[in-house]
């Protein structure tokens, strides 16, 4: 093994360990349909194995069914399959300094094992009798773009249900826009707006007007009210080290070329067009910038990869890893002081501190119902029509118990449930 061989292994193993540890602790996680639940773990609304299990239901498909797949064959991971990776082992080990230790120890390994090839794992899940995974991995896909919803759902909470369909209408007119017309070319470049970010982030400036133009009432004296989004925005800032930490591993790992932001600047280095890869990472991370903001603010976790413009900054310091490292930790550094800045700018108005548990509130209901019709569709394609029953009875029995799981982990745990179920009937001929 050669020199430039060896650090690419110590690279990754420094990425998949540190991107385990910061979602062990609750700092950052990779998926943006995570990130909204981390939220009701802090609160209690959820315990550990519920977050766990959510994690797993939300992620797992894809690292199984996207993200070691598309690797395979290459020197180039893309990075689903580590960093959700990561996101379903830091959840799943233990709220305290041993389970720090040990997904950063699990999620090395990980790393490692991914640079040697996970073929086997796709193969041994494709000869279960049943295949559950391609339906598990539906199971997260309507998150995102339901998650949109929630400001809409929070201006009518706080305010009143006119000022709440208005808000509902221009996302959903900032989606299909940004859909239609959000590609446009700069120059000899193409650009490609996201729409989920862009329709999230009118739908979070829309929720902080109404509430900026609520006027203070009694004496005025706001000395004491702690605003929900600096509360958020101040855990992420004392935990800027972890994250630019990884950020500088994420961004060497970039410059080795051995791990790329998706699959299309992958597919674009597998073919040594570096510049166009370069490009194309830099214009996913322009339409990412709002949905990566706008969550981390809300929820008070950040993502892993922050905006992933460190990728295209290994690009652009290819060959260089320890510059990239470098560069990839100011980056990371500068994100989180940007987010203080936007924060503080919303601290200026009042009306926004009774925002919190309107925003709670809707954020729990949105994620509930997005998980329960994703977990559906999974079934759905694990069993036909079968699917459907096994939900809605799952759903409505689990209402009556004495001790009900909580909505949001109701969804991934049925599907889940279904999943080993139905290789279990398989086995013994019934299914």
């Amino acid at each position: 093994m050669d020199h430039l061989a060896i650090i690419n292994y110590v690279i990754i193993a420094l990425v998949g360990g540190f991107g385990a540890i910061l979602a062990n602790k609750g700092i950052a996680v990779f998926n943006d349909g995570l990130r909204p639940i981390m939220p009701e773990y802090f609160e209690g609304k959820i315990s550990r194995k519920e977050l766990a299990a959510s994690s797993f239901a939300v992620s797992f498909g894809l690292v199984i069914g996207f993200g070691i797949p598309v690797s395979i064959g290459t020197t180039i991971l893309v990075a689903h399959s580590i960093l959700l990776a990561a996101d379903i082992i830091g959840t799943s080990t233990p709220n305290n300094k041993i389970g720090v230790a040990l997904s950063g120890v699990i999620g090395a390994v990980y790393g490692v094992g991914l640079m040697f090839g996970l073929s086997f794992i796709v193969q041994m899940f494709s000869k279960l009798p049943v295949d559950f995974l391609p339906g598990l991995s539906l199971l997260g896909g309507p998150i995102l773009l339901a998650f949109c919803a929630f400001p809409a759902v929070a201006v009518a909470s706080q305010h009143n249900g006119k000022r709440g369909i208005v808000t509902f209408v221009l996302t959903f007119v900032t989606f299909i826009l940004t859909d239609k017309f959000g590609t446009f070319n700069v120059g000899d470049y193409k650009i490609t707006l996201n729409s989920i970010g862009m329709a999230l982030l009118v739908a979070m400036i829309c929720m902080i007007y109404f509430a900026a133009k609520v006027q203070e009432t009694g004496d005025g004296n706001n000395s004491a009210l702690v605003n929900v989004f600096g509360e958020r925005v101040s855990r992420i800032k004392k935990n800027w080290i972890w994250l630019s930490i990884e950020g500088g591993l994420i961004t060497a790992a970039s410059s080795l070329l051995i791990l790329a932001v998706d699959v299309l600047p992958q597919q674009l280095l597998v073919k040594d067009q570096v510049t166009a890869a370069l490009i194309a990472t830099l214009a996913r991370a322009v339409g990412f910038i709002p949905l990566v903001f706008s969550t981390a603010i809300v929820t008070g976790v950040y993502g892993m990869a922050g905006t992933t413009i460190i990728f295209g900054i290994g690009l652009a310091l290819q060959g260089h890893p320890f510059i990239a490292f470098v560069a990839g930790f100011i980056w990371m550094f500068a994100e989180v002081q940007l987010l203080g800045v936007t924060a503080k700018g919303l601290d200026k108005f009042p009306g926004l501190r009774d925002m919190g548990e309107h925003i709670r509130d809707s954020l729990s209901q949105t994620i509930s119902v997005a998980l329960l019709i994703g977990a559906a569709i999974a079934c759905n394609k694990m069993a036909p029509t079968l699917g459907y029953f096994w939900i809605v009875g799952f759903y409505l029995i689990n209402k009556q118990m004495k001790k009900p799981l909580v909505e949001m982990a109701v969804g991934p745990i049925a599907a889940i449930a279904l999943g080993i179920l139905l290789n279990v009937l398989r086995l013994i001929q019934l299914y």
